[in-house]
Order: C-alpha cells, then sequence, then structure tokens
C-alpha cells in the first residue's frame, strides 16, 4: 500500500469530471481487506438532479461501488449525499444520466428486484406493530407467509441482538434499539445492497458508536455492499473501505478516498496511529471541498 497526501479538489466545468482520488494509509495487517473487485453492484453514470424550483442538487456524478465495499459518502448539509442515496433507492429520479445495476434483474420500473435495502435518518417504525412485524413487513409484502418465514426473521433479529425483544413495540424500545429494528428490517430479505442515510446522527455518542462495531459486524457476516451517507469525519474514517467525500452546490464527488482498515475494528483501533492518519487525510479532503466553495463564494 501507499499513503498518498491528498491534493485539493479542483473547480471543474460542465463538461468536465470531477476529479477522483485514491488515497490509502501504509498497513502491515494481512487481514485488511481491498475494496471490492469485479463488476459493479451499482453504477452511476453523470447523474444530475435539478429540483422543480431550480435548485441543482447532483451535477454529473459518476461513482462505482463494487461487491463487498462500504463505501461512506462524506460532505456538508446541501451537498446531495441524500439525494444520491435516494436516486440509487430508487425514491427519486434523476435529472440527467443513469444508474445501473450489472448484477441484479432489473424489474418492469427499472428498479433492481428485492436488491436494495434502505435505512432512514428516523427508524420509521409501524407503532401498532411488534418487533416481529416490523421486521416481517418487506417480507409479507413479498406475499411470503409469517409462518414460512419466522426463523427468517428471528435469525435476523438474533444477528442484532433483539431475539428477547420480538414481541415489544416500538414504545418500549430506547432510540439505539430502535434503529437496530430498522437495520433488521432491511436486512432481512438479503439484499445486495444495504443504503443507510445518517442513521445515528441523532443518537448518542457511546450508542452511536456500538452501532457502528454493530453495522461493521452485520457487513462482515452478511457480505452485504454498504452505502453509508454521513456528515461524520470520524465515523466514514472508522466504518469505510472507501469514502467519497462531496461539496456543494451543486453537489458532485471531489475525492475517492481508498481505506485499508483492519477487517476487526474495536476500540484499541479507535486510539491507534493508523485511525488517527486516517481522520486526518478524510479530514483534509473534506477542509479543501470546503474552502475552495468558499472561494468560489468569496
Amino acid at each position: 500500500m501507499h499513503l498518498a497526501a491528498a491534493p485539493s479538489c479542483r473547480r471543474t466545468h460542465s463538461n468536465e469530471r470531477p476529479v477522483l482520488l485514491n488515497l490509502a494509509v501504509e498497513t502491515n495487517d494481512s487481514s485488511a481487506t481491498a475494496p471490492g473487485s469485479g463488476r459493479s453492484v451499482v453504477s452511476m453514470d453523470g447523474v444530475s438532479k435539478v429540483f422543480s424550483n431550480g435548485t441543482v442538487a447532483l451535477t454529473d456524478m459518476s461513482v462505482d461501488v463494487r461487491p463487498g465495499e462500504f463505501v461512506s459518502l462524506l460532505g456538508p448539509s446541501g451537498c446531495g449525499k441524500s439525494t444520491a442515496l435516494r436516486i440509487i433507492a430508487g425514491l427519486g429520479e434523476p435529472s440527467a444520466g443513469s444508474v445501473n445495476w450489472p448484477l441484479s434483474r432489473i424489474n418492469a420500473r427499472g428498479l433492481p428486484e428485492g436488491d436494495v435495502g434502505f435505512v432512514f435518518q428516523e427508524p420509521t417504525l409501524m407503532p401498532w406493530q411488534t418487533v416481529f412485524g416490523n421486521v416481517y413487513l418487506p417480507l409479507k409484502l413479498r406475499g411470503q407467509s409469517k409462518s414460512a418465514v419466522r426463523k427468517q426473521v428471528m435469525d435476523m433479529l438474533a444477528l442484532v441482538g433483539l431475539a428477547d425483544f420480538a414481541d415489544a413495540y416500538p414504545r418500549e424500545l430506547s432510540g439505539g434499539m430502535k434503529m437496530r429494528v430498522s437495520i433488521a428490517r432491511a436486512l432481512v430479505t438479503r439484499p445486495k445492497l444495504l443504503l443507510l442515510d445518517e442513521p445515528f446522527a441523532a443518537l448518542d455518542e457511546i450508542t452511536r458508536q456500538k452501532l457502528n462495531d454493530d453495522v461493521l459486524m452485520l457487513w462482515r457476516q452478511s457480505g452485504v455492499t454498504v452505502i453509508f451517507v454521513t456528515h461524520s469525519v470520524y465515523e466514514s474514517a472508522y466504518l469505510s473501505s472507501r469514502v467519497l467525500v462531496m461539496k456543494a452546490r451543486p453537489g458532485r464527488v471531489c475525492a475517492d478516498i481508498a481505506l485499508d482498515p483492519p477487517r476487526e475494528r474495536d476500540e484499541s483501533y479507535r486510539i491507534s496511529e493508523k485511525y488517527r492518519q486516517t481522520c486526518e487525510l478524510v479530514s483534509d479532503a473534506l477542509r479543501d471541498a470546503m474552502n475552495e466553495r468558499r472561494l468560489q463564494h468569496g
């Protein structure tokens, strides 16, 4: 592995691609995993989004996400992170460009058939349903009976540490537990791609760190590919095999940082020199993006 410095993001014209960087922190850890190879799980090709009020949310965004990657979208508020995630999920349409799914079966709407799980900023649980009922919902919508998938649902609840709360209602759960239910619901269909839109932003730091560890464990055990939206340099540096730094107005990727963290991460990694270096690299790239925007509007 090589250690590269992060040059400044440079301004691009409408017919010019953003500069993508490939940064890595040196490691001697043989358990570390490289970013995924082979065909993409999803690719965005020249995607732009203009809302009806004229706001340009995204411009010419091109990203390939490969199997097994944990990719974080990092950037300031208003840079289009959530808009990009919703377009990938099929919850919004691009104004220009395309989103492709090379490994998926495409349905009549042009979307991957059951291959995407989405975790929103809020847990969005049904208060009248039990924990089991909330996790069972996507399987119910597929026409699968509760008895046929009971083990599948209970296995997923066990994976997120909530098997003993299957009969509890959302009002009886803490904020962190509700988010675990939301993650279990997104994973119960065994998707190829898990999308998370700042799921831990409203939680206290201790709960947030615990859920970061839980998501890494689920990523390792399930093999799912993850795209994770966050404002936090520290969260993106801890979780990711790759960080895409975005800048705003219009939103686009200005740095593509390939990381090489150890496969197993815990509290000792949070205080390691390797993690400090990673945070510094990601922070520098984000600072460059923010400084360029100030210069453009100064």
